[in-house]
């Protein structure tokens, strides 16, 4: 079929749309429009690690945004208690409004000012979007009195009165809290205008969970999947190796809290295998980090135990997946065959290491990558547990359905972990099933055979062979995600020599610092490094140690900076996020977040220190965007429709 009755029938599906010149004509007037606004700020945040109310204060301060908005605006007008009081109520106008509602004398004063308050920020936010997009967002018990609201001149005399009245009768009818909550929630929508999440949400902090109901609320976001999500996206899927990775994890931080009660899966069967089989054994190296005055000494001793329990099941898994998938070349993770359990000692590459724990009675030396029939049945009634588990199956699906390996966004690159390379800071090329990848085909492979893990349920052979490569992007030694040549589980919990604990990082980390070496990444993933930039989080920045986060020349910015309590004695700080508005880029650097309850009573911010990284001498424009670039198209379309018309090619419906 040739181009141009393909052309031709694509228009004629078009008119269907706009059926008239005047239909067409209009929507070309709209779209020309929208191209002259300023693009929508986007916010970025990384390493999130199950912090949850950190995370939610940050995503309804808009990392800060809305404090210095608050600044600009109300500048002298306002002390600064007010300014603080009036950001705690638009972050948190369900608990904030009543308190204040108590507090002051005067109520219906009050209303008046934040009111006013409110409506202002509001004006001044949704200057920035089209009429009809702020109506999609705005709340349907009030959409058209705040329609009013936004438009309103209340400054010229004859109008004065009209928007007075409407203050009024809401404070009259007692809808004034309920009112201030929905334009609360609104600045919160219309601050933001899309969220960047470059991975990492689960593991180390109790509220992945809670973090994932957030972000499926969210109006527009998007997802880098990170190692951490990959896992138990793979123990969703189905994967015992992941399975066990992510139970094992949770007990080594004394962290169940998402497991049994986010997600509902059982641990009692673990539990049964833990005091049938180590019941004797003490366990030590197994023992929950951070576990603290919060679990009886019984409790510490049976979460070691069922940690011991499931490690050795993840021992066994991990080398059943190695033993048949040789094209991920992870030999040398095979260990438990090269135990020697008379001598209780394990030989690795060609040196020979004591063993400071040999109790192992579920491994047999003639088949040592078998599970013995309790650990069997344990897998199977826990594999069930995560299949049946409704909120996890949800949340990963939105995973797969928001997220990637990466995302090239408005002349940025977003990943979570590293582009492997190769020692001599080339990137690597890889051959898989005969065929070879550039670094970019490689990361598009691996997220479909992702996707095939999950999705594949017709073909059971290419399910398990997506699965094992979830896990091999748990912890590959050339995984896009781990970043690293090795994870040394077996090691760390069974050899005291510190040298095999290393698990060295892939050679990016040593080339992203390099300026030509950002550049080539860029031009890999098809952007101008002239313009373009690197968002990266996974590694965290020891800022205590005078490490900065933006590297390259700039070209690269690593936005993990801690969020997770785990990481913030190495870093110094309690996480980074970056902003990028019509004006340029700013990266914010976060101090530790006491608690919600803190910010809402005391009216405690998060303090921020906000850096500006460039600064445009023009305004970005949504025409300067990828979303301007598909406008673009659609007028150039509609254009083609409007000639089609008037040549009649098409005539009107």
């Amino acid at each position: 079929m040739d181009n141009g009755k393909i052309d031709l029938q694509y228009l004629e599906l078009l008119s269907q749309q706009y059926p008239t010149i005047s239909a067409a004509s209009t929507e070309i007037i709209n779209l020309s429009a929208i191209m002259q606004l300023p693009k929508g700020t986007e916010h970025f945040v990384s390493d999130i690690h199950g912090e949850y109310e950190a995370f939610i204060h940050v995503l309804r301060n808009g990392s800060g945004s809305i404090k210095r908005r608050i600044d600009e605006v109300f500048d002298s007008r306002l002390s600064e208690q007010e300014k603080r009081n009036l950001a705690t109520t638009i972050y948190y106008p369900e608990q904030k409004i009543p308190l204040m509602m108590k507090e002051v004398d005067d109520r219906a004063e009050w209303c008046r000012q934040t009111l006013f308050q409110l409506i202002r920020l509001c004006r001044i936010y949704s200057s920035k979007y089209t009429r009809s997009r702020v109506r999609k967002t705005l709340p349907k018990d009030f959409n058209y009195i705040i329609e009013e609201l936004l438009h309103e001149q209340e400054g010229i005399r004859n109008r004065q009165d009209y928007f007075n009245s409407i203050i009024r009768s809401i404070i009259e009818t007692g809808r004034a809290e309920a009112f201030m909550t929905e334009l609360a929630r609104l600045i919160q929508r219309l601050t933001i205008a899309r969220l960047h999440v470059i991975g990492d949400v689960y593991d180390r902090g109790p509220g992945a969970h809670i973090i994932m109901d957030k972000l499926m609320e969210h109006h527009a976001v998007d997802f880098q999947w990170g190692n951490h999500d990959i896992v138990w996206m793979g123990a969703a899927a189905g994967s015992e190796a992941c399975m066990a990775n992510v139970i094992r994890v949770s007990l080594r931080y004394s962290n169940m809290e998402t497991l049994e009660n986010g997600y509902a899966i059982s641990m009692l069967p673990l539990v049964s295998l833990a005091v049938n089989v180590y019941g004797d054994d003490p366990c030590t190296q197994f023992r929950p980090k951070d576990a603290g005055d919060e679990f009886s000494e019984n409790e510490k001793l049976l979460m070691a135990r069922m940690h011991k329990a499931i490690t050795i099941i993840q021992l066994k898994l991990e080398g059943q997946v190695i033993k048949r998938r040789s094209q991920f070349q992870m030999d040398d993770r095979l260990l438990l065959d090269k135990i020697d359990f008379e001598k209780g000692a394990v030989r690795i590459g060609e040196k020979e290491y004591a063993l400071n724990d040999t109790h192992f009675p579920t491994i047999d030396p003639d088949d040592p990558y078998k599970l013995s029939d309790h650990e069997k049945s344990v897998m199977d009634k826990i594999g069930l547990s995560f299949a049946n588990s409704e909120r996890l199956q949800n949340h990963v699906r939105f995973l797969f359905s928001k997220g990637s390996m990466y995302l090239t966004y408005n002349n940025n690159l977003l990943y979570h972990g590293c582009i492997p390379m190769t020692p001599e800071g080339k990137l690597r090329h890889f051959k898989r099933d005969g065929k070879k990848h550039s670094p970019r085909e490689f990361m598009d492979r691996l997220e479909r055979l992702a996707r095939q893990g999950y999705f594949a349920n017709d073909d059971p052979e290419k399910k398990q062979y997506g699965q094992d490569s979830m896990w091999y992007l748990w912890s590959g030694s050339q995984s896009p995600l781990f970043g690293k040549e090795k994870m040394a589980t077996f090691e760390r919990y069974f050899i005291d020599d510190p040298e095999t604990h290393t698990e060295e990082m892939n050679s990016y980390y040593d080339f992203r610092t390099k300026q030509n070496v950002a550049g080539e990444i860029l031009r890999e993933f098809g952007l101008d490094p002239e313009i373009g930039h690197i968002i990266n989080g996974h590694v965290p920045v020891k800022v205590k140690k005078g490490e900065s986060p933006v590297k390259a020349g700039g070209k690269l910015i690593v936005i993990d900076g801690g969020f997770a309590k785990a990481y913030q004695e190495k870093t110094g700080i309690a996480g980074y996020t970056l902003i990028f508005n019509s004006y340029g880029l700013l990266l914010a650097a976060h101090q530790p977040f006491e608690s919600t309850r803190e910010a809402i009573r005391s009216e405690e911010d998060i303090h921020s220190t906000t850096k500006i990284l460039e600064q445009n001498t023009e305004r970005i424009r949504v025409r300067d965007t990828d979303d301007g670039k598909e406008i673009q198209k659609r007028i150039d379309d509609l254009t083609k429709l409007l000639e089609a018309y008037r040549s009649g090619l098409i005539k009107e419906l």
